[in-house]
C-alpha cells in the first residue's frame, strides 16, 4: 500500500490566522489575546496555528514585522522616484498613511506595544524600523544640503509624522462615540484632513527661512535739536 504524501497547509489558512490575530490583539492586547479565539475566528484548529507560527508571540511579531516590512519597501521605492526634498517628504508621509490605513488593526496594537516598552520587538522588526528612519534621514540630509531644509533630528520628524496618523486611526471608535455629545462637524475628521495637517506641520518645521534680500535698514536719523542760546553767540 502506497502512503499518500501529506499536503502542506494552504497559504489561505496562514492569511486567515494573521487577520484573526490582528483583530484579537487590537481588541485585547497581547496578554489578553487567546489562541483559542484566534483559531476559531480563522476557522482552523490550534495545531494549524502552531504549524505556521510556533506560538502566540511569533504570531504577534509577524503582524508587526509584516507592517514594517511593507512600509520600509514602500518608502524605499518612493525615495527612488527622486524629486525635490519637499515633494519627497510629502510622498513619505502619504506612504506611511496609506500603509497604516490598509491595516486598521495595527495602530492600536502598535500604541499598546509602545506603552509596554516594545517588549515584543525582535531584531528583525527593529531592522525594518531603522530602514524607514534611514530613508527619512536621507531625504532630510538632501534638503539640508541644498538649502531647502534646516538641520533637524530625523527621529523628531519621524515621531511628528507617525504619532498623529496612529492616534487618528486608533481613535476611530472614540470619535464615533463623541458624535452623540458634540456637534457632528467637530467630531467628524477625514483621514485626508489629518494627512494634509501632518504635511503642513512637517514642512513648516523643516523649511529653512529664505535669506532677506532687503538692504540693511539705516539707523533712524536723530531729530534736529536747537542749539542752546549761548552756543549761538
Amino acid at each position: 500500500m502506497v502512503s499518500q504524501p501529506v499536503r502542506p497547509p494552504d497559504a489561505s489558512s496562514r492569511d486567515r490566522l494573521l487577520a484573526a490575530a490582528a483583530g484579537e490583539f487590537a481588541a485585547r492586547g497581547f496578554d489578553g489575546a487567546k489562541v483559542d479565539r484566534i483559531a476559531r475566528r480563522a476557522r482552523v484548529n490550534k495545531a494549524m496555528l502552531y504549524y505556521h507560527f510556533t506560538n502566540k508571540a511569533a504570531l504577534y511579531r509577524e503582524i508587526l514585522a509584516d507592517l514594517f516590512r511593507s512600509i520600509a519597501a514602500a518608502v524605499v521605492a518612493g525615495r527612488q522616484k527622486g524629486g525635490p526634498p519637499d515633494a519627497q517628504i510629502r510622498r513619505f508621509i502619504r506612504t506611511i498613511a496609506a500603509e497604516t490605513a490598509a491595516r486598521p488593526h495595527v495602530p492600536p496594537i502598535w500604541i499598546r506595544e509602545i506603552a509596554e516598552g516594545g517588549r515584543h520587538l525582535d531584531a528583525a522588526i527593529v531592522s525594518e524600523l531603522v530602514s524607514i528612519l534611514r530613508v527619512l534621514a536621507a531625504i532630510l540630509d538632501e534638503g539640508r544640503r541644498d538649502g531647502t531644509f534646516r538641520p533637524v533630528h530625523p527621529l523628531v520628524i519621524q515621531m511628528g509624522i507617525v504619532a498623529p496618523l496612529l492616534f487618528f486611526a486608533a481613535s476611530a471608535e472614540v470619535r464615533e462615540r463623541f458624535q452623540q455629545f458634540i456637534h457632528a462637524e467637530s467630531a467628524e475628521v477625514s483621514r485626508e484632513a489629518i494627512v494634509d495637517h501632518v504635511e503642513r506641520a512637517t514642512l513648516s518645521a523643516l523649511i529653512a527661512p529664505k535669506p532677506s534680500t532687503r538692504s540693511p535698514s539705516r539707523p533712524p536719523r536723530r531729530a534736529h535739536q536747537p542749539r542752546p542760546a549761548h552756543a549761538r553767540r
